[in-house]
């Protein structure tokens, strides 16, 4: 069952060859990326016995990154040795993926798909900030854990529904900080970590870690909690 939502492909791909544009529209995921990325590679490295001080940690591991837009996880995940796939359902996110692989020397093989129509498996599944796009939440979970491989790993990352991710995720970064366009997120489309939890369980996942991603203020940066998971959090399951 197809779970792409084509009105959130169009809003996206308005700026898709913005990608890495630091200050751009998508400077959120390019503030938060480092943060994601530790609590990824921690989690891959704990599954699959990785030294993670390791320069080439995810060595011939098979990682696919779905919603890859223009491939802000994929590269430094190539960088660590990983086989890396990424899809995404934007055209233009891909090319701009593509085009900026090949700027930096990097081989990631991207594709411009939807996760169901993809047969091969993987060691490890991404499915970050994406859920709270789709169409049909189960049905793209269930999507997702029949590309992982057995005893493999899916991560997902993505927003709480509540009224704090409202005043949060919708009034402050969209309207007062304009950290994100107008109208990026739909809060109704928030996912709550026990419907994320009890649909990934329907589809063989088992939860291993969650934790929440916050911005510090004081600090102005992001980084990982493990108490406060009310507006972004991500979590991982094993297969």
């Amino acid at each position: 069952m197809s779970s792409i939502d084509r009105k959130e492909i169009e809003n996206f791909s308005k700026d898709a060859a913005k990608w890495w544009d630091a200050n751009g529209p998508f400077k959120p995921l390019h503030r938060l990326n480092p943060v994601r990325l530790g609590f990824i590679k921690a989690q891959i490295c704990n599954i699959f016995a990785r030294d993670a001080q390791s320069m080439k940690a995810l060595e011939g591991l098979k990682i696919l990154d779905i919603g890859c837009g223009g491939g802000l996880v994929c590269e430094p995940l190539a960088r660590m040795g990983a086989k890396v796939t990424g899809v995404d359902a934007d055209q233009i996110a891909v090319e701009t993926a593509q085009n900026h692989a090949a700027k930096m020397g990097l081989s990631i093989d991207y594709k411009c798909a939807a996760a169901e129509n993809l047969a091969q498996q993987f060691d490890v599944v991404l499915a970050l900030e994406i859920i709270e796009h789709v169409d049909n939440p189960a049905a793209f979970v269930d999507n997702v854990a029949k590309l992982a491989k057995p005893d493999g790993l899916v991560i997902f990352s993505t927003l709480n529904r509540n009224p704090k991710s409202f005043a949060l995720g919708i009034i402050a970064a969209e309207y007062l900080l304009r950290w994100v366009p107008r109208g990026t997120h739909s809060w109704k489309k928030f996912v709550k970590p026990s419907e994320l939890t009890r649909m990934a369980r329907a589809s063989a996942l088992s939860p291993i870690e969650i934790s929440g991603l916050i911005f510090d203020p004081l600090k102005d940066e992001f980084r990982l909690s493990k108490s406060d998971m009310d507006v972004n959090y991500l979590i991982a399951f094993k297969k």
